[in-house]
Protein backbone atom coordinates (compact mmCIF):
# COMPACT_ATOMS: atom_id res chain seq x y z
CA UNK A 1 0.00 0.00 0.00
CA UNK A 2 1.39 3.17 -0.87
CA UNK A 3 2.25 5.66 1.92
CA UNK A 4 -0.93 8.59 -0.21
CA UNK A 5 -3.28 5.93 0.22
CA UNK A 6 -2.43 5.16 4.35
CA UNK A 7 -2.58 9.18 4.72
CA UNK A 8 -6.04 9.40 3.16
CA UNK A 9 -7.23 6.87 4.96
CA UNK A 10 -6.33 8.60 8.31
CA UNK A 11 -8.02 11.82 6.43
CA UNK A 12 -11.27 10.17 5.76
CA UNK A 13 -11.72 8.78 9.37
CA UNK A 14 -10.92 12.17 10.61
CA UNK A 15 -13.92 13.09 8.25
CA UNK A 16 -16.18 10.58 9.28
CA UNK A 17 -15.06 11.13 13.08
CA UNK A 18 -16.63 14.52 12.54
CA UNK A 19 -19.96 13.54 10.87
CA UNK A 20 -19.03 14.70 7.14
CA UNK A 21 -19.93 12.52 4.36
CA UNK A 22 -16.76 10.32 2.39
CA UNK A 23 -16.77 8.81 -0.54
CA UNK A 24 -15.52 4.76 -0.65
CA UNK A 25 -13.34 3.46 -3.54
CA UNK A 26 -12.70 -0.02 -4.13
CA UNK A 27 -15.69 -2.21 -3.56
CA UNK A 28 -14.78 -5.94 -5.15
CA UNK A 29 -17.92 -7.09 -5.20
CA UNK A 30 -19.88 -4.21 -7.41
CA UNK A 31 -17.31 -3.71 -10.62
CA UNK A 32 -15.74 -0.95 -9.24
CA UNK A 33 -19.20 0.78 -8.32
CA UNK A 34 -18.26 4.01 -5.74
CA UNK A 35 -20.39 5.30 -2.73
CA UNK A 36 -20.78 7.85 -0.50
CA UNK A 37 -20.63 7.31 3.25
CA UNK A 38 -21.82 9.19 6.19
CA UNK A 39 -21.85 7.40 9.96
CA UNK A 40 -25.43 6.95 10.52
CA UNK A 41 -25.27 8.70 13.92
CA UNK A 42 -24.15 11.91 12.19
CA UNK A 43 -26.50 11.40 9.58
CA UNK A 44 -29.26 14.50 8.86
CA UNK A 45 -32.03 15.72 6.22
CA UNK A 46 -28.73 17.64 4.79
CA UNK A 47 -27.00 14.40 4.43
CA UNK A 48 -29.64 12.60 3.04
CA UNK A 49 -30.48 15.36 0.49
CA UNK A 50 -26.88 15.45 -0.42
CA UNK A 51 -26.55 12.04 -1.12
CA UNK A 52 -30.04 11.73 -3.04
CA UNK A 53 -28.74 14.82 -5.51
CA UNK A 54 -25.27 13.98 -5.85
CA UNK A 55 -25.42 10.18 -5.52
CA UNK A 56 -29.05 9.09 -7.18
CA UNK A 57 -28.82 5.67 -6.16
CA UNK A 58 -30.41 3.68 -3.28
CA UNK A 59 -29.91 5.23 -0.04
CA UNK A 60 -29.37 2.51 2.68
CA UNK A 61 -28.23 1.77 6.23
CA UNK A 62 -25.63 -0.93 6.66
CA UNK A 63 -26.05 -2.41 9.97
CA UNK A 64 -24.10 -5.29 11.99
CA UNK A 65 -26.25 -8.68 12.11
CA UNK A 66 -27.14 -7.82 15.78
CA UNK A 67 -28.56 -4.61 14.96
CA UNK A 68 -30.59 -6.47 12.20
CA UNK A 69 -31.83 -9.12 14.86
CA UNK A 70 -32.83 -6.30 17.29
CA UNK A 71 -34.51 -4.53 14.41
CA UNK A 72 -35.87 -8.09 13.36
CA UNK A 73 -34.54 -8.10 9.98
CA UNK A 74 -33.19 -10.54 8.00
CA UNK A 75 -31.08 -10.88 4.26
CA UNK A 76 -33.89 -11.04 1.55
CA UNK A 77 -31.92 -13.51 -0.39
CA UNK A 78 -29.68 -15.28 1.98
CA UNK A 79 -28.00 -18.02 -0.56
CA UNK A 80 -25.25 -17.68 -2.63
CA UNK A 81 -27.52 -17.58 -5.75
CA UNK A 82 -29.14 -14.34 -7.86
CA UNK A 83 -27.38 -12.10 -5.39
CA UNK A 84 -27.07 -8.48 -6.71
CA UNK A 85 -23.59 -7.06 -4.77
CA UNK A 86 -25.77 -5.92 -1.27
CA UNK A 87 -27.15 -7.94 1.30
CA UNK A 88 -30.51 -5.97 1.87
CA UNK A 89 -33.12 -7.01 3.84
CA UNK A 90 -36.19 -5.61 3.61
CA UNK A 91 -36.50 -1.86 3.55
CA UNK A 92 -37.95 -0.09 6.46
CA UNK A 93 -39.83 3.31 7.70
CA UNK A 94 -39.85 4.38 11.43
CA UNK A 95 -43.44 3.45 12.79
CA UNK A 96 -43.61 6.95 14.13
CA UNK A 97 -42.89 10.59 12.98
CA UNK A 98 -42.90 10.42 9.91
CA UNK A 99 -45.38 11.53 6.73
CA UNK A 100 -44.69 9.83 3.25
CA UNK A 101 -41.34 8.44 4.22
CA UNK A 102 -39.18 9.56 1.45
CA UNK A 103 -38.62 13.18 1.88
CA UNK A 104 -35.06 13.56 3.40
CA UNK A 105 -36.13 14.37 6.75
CA UNK A 106 -38.25 10.99 6.79
CA UNK A 107 -35.27 9.07 5.98
CA UNK A 108 -32.86 10.89 8.37
CA UNK A 109 -35.39 10.42 10.66
CA UNK A 110 -36.23 6.48 10.36
CA UNK A 111 -32.48 5.85 10.35
CA UNK A 112 -31.57 7.74 13.30
CA UNK A 113 -34.72 5.51 14.84
CA UNK A 114 -33.40 2.45 13.80
CA UNK A 115 -29.76 3.24 15.84
CA UNK A 116 -31.43 4.11 18.66
CA UNK A 117 -30.01 2.47 21.75
CA UNK A 118 -32.72 -0.49 22.39
CA UNK A 119 -34.13 0.24 19.22
CA UNK A 120 -36.47 -3.12 18.27
CA UNK A 121 -38.95 -4.50 15.31
CA UNK A 122 -41.54 -2.05 17.15
CA UNK A 123 -40.08 0.85 16.30
CA UNK A 124 -39.86 0.33 12.23
CA UNK A 125 -42.54 0.05 9.92
CA UNK A 126 -42.34 -2.32 6.57
CA UNK A 127 -42.01 -1.53 3.24
CA UNK A 128 -39.80 1.86 3.61
CA UNK A 129 -37.89 3.92 1.96
CA UNK A 130 -34.78 3.16 3.58
CA UNK A 131 -33.00 0.02 2.53
CA UNK A 132 -30.89 -1.76 5.89
CA UNK A 133 -28.01 -3.89 4.00
CA UNK A 134 -27.13 -6.23 6.61
CA UNK A 135 -23.20 -6.81 6.98
CA UNK A 136 -21.14 -10.01 7.78
CA UNK A 137 -20.18 -10.57 10.84
CA UNK A 138 -16.43 -10.64 10.14
CA UNK A 139 -16.34 -7.11 8.62
CA UNK A 140 -14.73 -5.80 5.85
CA UNK A 141 -12.10 -8.25 6.21
CA UNK A 142 -14.84 -11.42 5.58
CA UNK A 143 -16.38 -9.32 2.56
CA UNK A 144 -14.66 -6.56 0.70
CA UNK A 145 -17.61 -4.39 0.15
CA UNK A 146 -18.83 -0.71 0.77
CA UNK A 147 -21.44 -2.33 3.45
CA UNK A 148 -18.88 -3.75 5.62
CA UNK A 149 -16.34 -1.25 4.86
CA UNK A 150 -18.48 1.96 5.99
CA UNK A 151 -19.42 0.01 9.42
CA UNK A 152 -15.71 -0.72 9.46
CA UNK A 153 -15.03 2.85 9.55
CA UNK A 154 -17.81 4.13 11.48
CA UNK A 155 -16.13 1.63 14.81
CA UNK A 156 -12.54 3.20 13.68
CA UNK A 157 -13.44 6.74 14.06
CA UNK A 158 -15.45 6.33 16.93
CA UNK A 159 -19.12 7.20 15.67
CA UNK A 160 -21.35 3.88 16.46
CA UNK A 161 -21.41 0.88 14.44
CA UNK A 162 -24.06 1.43 11.73
CA UNK A 163 -23.12 3.89 8.68
CA UNK A 164 -25.44 5.30 5.59
CA UNK A 165 -24.28 4.42 1.91
CA UNK A 166 -25.65 5.90 -1.52
CA UNK A 167 -24.06 4.84 -4.77
CA UNK A 168 -22.61 7.66 -6.97
CA UNK A 169 -24.31 7.89 -10.78
CA UNK A 170 -22.90 10.15 -13.13
CA UNK A 171 -24.62 12.73 -14.55
CA UNK A 172 -25.75 10.01 -17.68
CA UNK A 173 -27.17 7.53 -15.52
CA UNK A 174 -23.76 5.24 -15.78
CA UNK A 175 -21.94 4.28 -12.72
CA UNK A 176 -19.43 6.78 -11.63
CA UNK A 177 -15.95 5.36 -10.96
CA UNK A 178 -14.10 7.58 -8.53
CA UNK A 179 -12.23 9.27 -11.80
CA UNK A 180 -15.50 10.55 -12.83
CA UNK A 181 -16.11 12.96 -9.80
CA UNK A 182 -13.16 14.57 -9.19
CA UNK A 183 -14.86 18.37 -9.72
CA UNK A 184 -17.35 17.22 -6.73
CA UNK A 185 -14.59 15.98 -4.69
CA UNK A 186 -12.80 19.38 -4.72
CA UNK A 187 -16.43 21.32 -4.55
CA UNK A 188 -17.28 19.73 -1.61
CA UNK A 189 -13.62 18.45 -0.24
CA UNK A 190 -14.72 15.01 0.56
CA UNK A 191 -12.34 12.79 1.85
CA UNK A 192 -11.89 9.50 -0.15
CA UNK A 193 -11.38 5.90 2.24
CA UNK A 194 -10.48 3.07 -0.31
CA UNK A 195 -11.25 -0.24 0.60
CA UNK A 196 -7.84 -1.88 -0.35
CA UNK A 197 -6.32 0.80 2.35
CA UNK A 198 -8.93 -0.26 4.91
CA UNK A 199 -8.17 -3.81 4.41
CA UNK A 200 -4.56 -3.58 4.88
CA UNK A 201 -4.84 -1.06 7.84
CA UNK A 202 -7.12 -3.88 9.71
CA UNK A 203 -4.64 -6.74 8.60
CA UNK A 204 -1.64 -5.07 10.01
CA UNK A 205 -3.46 -4.62 13.39
CA UNK A 206 -4.32 -8.47 13.32
CA UNK A 207 -0.52 -9.58 12.41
Amino acid sequence: MTAALDHDLDGALAAIAAGRIVVLAGDRLRGGDIDFMCPASAVTPEVINFMATHGRGLICLAVTPERAARLGLTLINPGPHRQTGRPFARSIEAAHGVSTGISAADRAHTVQVAITEGACAADIHSPGHVFPLIGQPGGVLARPAACEASIDLARMAGVGDAAVICSIMRDDGEMARIDDIGDLIAAHRLAVADISALIERLERADA
